[in-house]
């Protein structure tokens, strides 16, 4: 797991690093004096401790520019977690899908507890971002990772991979697709199994898939999905929520 720490406060800056390694002794913890540095380093991180108010390049700045990157390459987002002294700058977070913001002085148990979730978060991430399966459309064979479904639909007969790359087409039983496609995946109609990665939001009768495309929930499955989607994010699922 790769982490970064990016504070222009060096007393911050080491606390927090010291705080990561009382958790998790393995991390790879790389620290940043500015959002400029981080910038400039062109690494790929898992979790990023990004203080907002710094000279220069903000954190919130940094944040964007980040997500910006990361999208136009098409990568996995990493966990941001916001450090600051003022909870005025909380809403702003929402704008780059922050994890977490952390308020200053930084709390022990705040601070265990905010990092056990992003850590299991990114590994959640890491895992789903080896997973694949593969699919016969027109008679060719394609590897296609989980990460990469956005939900599967059945149609006339025929079973529709709805993908980042564009839809698939292909056959088999909802049934059998459900037990390939593993538990990150949710049935919410018999006509559809939805990556609960890729969940935008949700209500009593409708899923909304970060694509925009909305899904039917059958009426007796949502006290379940509902149920079902908590432990997922719970036990550290990427949700979009």
């Amino acid at each position: 797991m790769k982490i970064a720490v990016c504070d222009d406060d060096k007393a911050t800056r080491e606390h927090i690093a010291s705080l990561i390694e009382e958790q998790e002794e393995g991390a790879e913890i790389i620290t940043f004096a500015s959002g400029e540095k981080l910038l400039k380093a062109k690494e790929d991180f898992d979790i990023i401790f990004l203080d907002v108010e710094m000279k220069k390049v903000s954190g919130l700045d940094a944040a964007r520019q980040i997500r910006r990157e990361q999208e136009k390459a098409g990568k996995a987002k990493s966990i941001i977690i916001f450090v600051t002294g003022y909870e005025k700058y909380v809403y702003d977070a929402f704008d780059v899908a922050a994890f977490q913001y952390l308020i200053k002085p930084l709390q022990k148990e705040k601070f265990a507890a905010v990092f056990g979730r992003a850590w299991k978060e990114a590994y959640a991430m890491q895992g789903q971002e080896k997973q694949y399966l593969f699919v016969k459309s027109a008679g060719i064979q394609t590897k296609v990772y989980l990460k990469d479904i956005y939900y599967i639909e059945s149609a006339n007969k025929k079973v529709i991979i709805h993908t980042k790359m564009g839809v698939l087409e292909t056959y088999g039983k909802m049934d059998e697709w459900e037990q390939t496609a593993g538990g990150s995946f949710y049935r919410c109609h018999r006509c559809y199994l939805v990556n609960m990665e890729k969940i935008a939001s949700y209500g009593t009768d409708v899923i909304k898939v970060v694509n925009g495309d909305k899904l039917l929930i059958a009426q007796k499955k949502y006290a379940d999905f509902v149920k079902r989607y908590m432990v997922y994010a719970k036990n550290g699922g990427i949700v979009n929520v």
